[in-house]
């Protein structure tokens, strides 16, 4: 329904911005420039956007905490694995390799904080798209467990 919702707001968007025969030629200039502008973490590298949320910093020790680990899987496995799959696509995107893609802070604003995250921040916004309009849900982890679960993706 959202999705609908959204593609129609789009469509009506673009059919009222088309053939305004009354605007300057500085009025058309500033629209493409604004429309060809990208939001600043879709240009720079996606691990260096650390999100929207609650996490500012984290700190990964040099080696994998296995306990903590343990423990993130057992998270993961209780409240993830109905849209996550470890190293497969599916209502979401797999965890496996995700330190390639996404810094630690912005993991965990994501398990935090998915509904800002995928309001607000661009990166969120185009998984969103990406996985047809399915919103995360909030499973409403504790800072402590969201870093438990960061830990357990540490070790795929």
């Amino acid at each position: 329904m959202k999705t609908t919702q959204f593609m129609l707001l789009v469509l009506l968007f673009s059919f009222t911005s088309c053939g305004n025969a009354d605007k300057s030629k500085s009025d058309v200039a500033e629209t493409k420039t604004t429309v060809t502008e990208k939001p600043k973490s879709m240009i720079a590298d996606p691990r260096e956007n650390k999100g929207i949320g609650p996490i500012t910093s984290v700190s990964l020790g040099a080696t994998i905490d296995e306990e903590m680990a343990a423990h993130g899987k057992e998270i993961y496995d209780a409240k993830c694995t109905a849209c996550h799959k470890p190293d497969t696509k599916f209502i979401g995107p797999a965890p496996t390799g995700i330190f390639e893609r996404r810094s630690p802070e912005w993991i965990m604003n994501m398990i935090l904080n998915p509904e800002e995250m995928v309001q607000k921040d661009p990166d969120a916004k185009k998984l969103l798209m990406e996985f047809n309009g399915s919103p995360m849900a909030n499973q409403n982890l504790t800072e402590e467990e969201a870093r438990a679960v960061l830990e357990y993706f540490r070790t795929l």
